[in-house]
């Protein structure tokens, strides 16, 4: 009987030009639901069903965008079963909106790698560029990124294999793109906020002091078709614990800076996200948002934001700065 094992490339197998698919996914309620049940994002249009139509003119709720995200990356995940920490991201650009209904394919292609120097301590691994591409039912591009995650590799030096500058890799967010990809929504039904009103002047940073506990998160893995192997099993993992999906802490960040910017409508793109020490199921997070740049719209703003996440170990005194995330959102200030 012949017996086949089922798992993720190895770095050296990762050749530049090799391409991944995974299943579609059509996004439901319950996806919405499970989503707001982990985050308690405050962002209002995905909350609100029937100010989502009134503004968007679509019979449909609004996805929210960062469950489009985390869904499209979970479809990238093939590539990566064998990823020991996911490095972080540039360029990722929504370019339309989702709603609840659509469904969602995404295409994954492997366009620079790099071997890492090898440790005694651990076995060798190498980072991989990899570039998505995301789509509708109607083959309409809804989402593009890039990301870098750091594979295991089967032997201590890679043939062939050299040395790439990675920052050189992806496309930076233009202004162009930003506003190209701006929905075009009926947003004079909406009022500012009726609660605490937060300037936007760039140079404001907001600290959000009340902490959330990271829980569920091999829960939202398995929701999301996220198959790397160091957020489901702790053996997996150089650490001998389960990692936290980088994802799962980005939308936690981003619920806490609804928190503090409650008229933000929806996120457009992420100039860099980058992952900068492990997370682990229990941490307690908060995060500062720093007003970076602010450009007025004819209705509201599209804002630049710095966010900074911080972990707090049951375990350790202090905190671990565990992301730096830049991102544009219009917001209705």
């Amino acid at each position: 009987m012949l017996t086949v094992e089922v798992q993720g490339p190895w770095f050296e197998e990762l050749s530049i030009g090799r391409e991944f698919s995974a299943p579609p996914v059509t996004l439901t309620e319950g996806h919405a639901c499970f989503y707001q049940a982990l985050f308690g994002d405050r962002m209002r249009l995905p909350l609100d069903h029937e100010a989502c139509r009134a503004v968007t003119r679509h019979p449909a709720p609004l996805a929210h965008p960062l469950l489009v995200a985390n869904v499209a990356i979970g479809q990238t995940t093939w590539a990566s079963q064998r990823v020991k920490a996911n490095l972080g991201y540039r360029g990722l650009l929504f370019e339309r909106p989702v709603h609840l209904g659509d469904t969602l394919s995404t295409r994954t292609r492997v366009v620079a790698r790099r071997p890492n120097r090898a440790r005694q301590d651990r076995p060798s691994t190498g980072v991989v560029a990899l570039e998505s591409t995301t789509w509708n039912q109607r083959g309409e591009t809804v989402l593009h990124l890039w990301r870098f995650p750091m594979i295991a590799a089967r032997l201590e030096t890679v043939p062939g294999a050299t040395e790439t500058d990675l920052e050189q890799v992806g496309a930076e967010v233009t202004r162009e793109a930003l506003l190209e990809a701006l929905p075009k929504w009926n947003t004079s039904v909406l009022h500012a906020s009726s609660g605490e009103k937060s300037g936007l002047e760039a140079g404001t940073r907001f600290k959000v002091c009340a902490r959330d506990s990271v829980t569920a998160t091999a829960e939202f893995v398995r929701l999301t078709l996220n198959m790397a192997a160091v957020h489901s099993d702790p053996a997996a993992s150089h650490l001998g614990s389960r990692l936290v999906y980088g994802g799962h802490v980005i939308s936690m960040a981003f619920a806490q800076v609804t928190r503090a910017l409650p008229d933000l409508l929806t996120m457009v793109a992420w100039s860099r996200c980058d992952h900068l020490a492990p997370v682990f199921e229990g941490d307690c997070l908060r995060t500062e948002v720093e007003v970076q740049e602010r450009t007025p719209l004819s209705l509201g703003s599209l804002v630049a934001l710095r966010t900074e996440c911080f972990a707090k170990r049951a375990s350790e005194d202090g905190e671990a700065r565990v992301l730096d995330w830049t991102f544009f959102a219009w917001s209705l200030q």
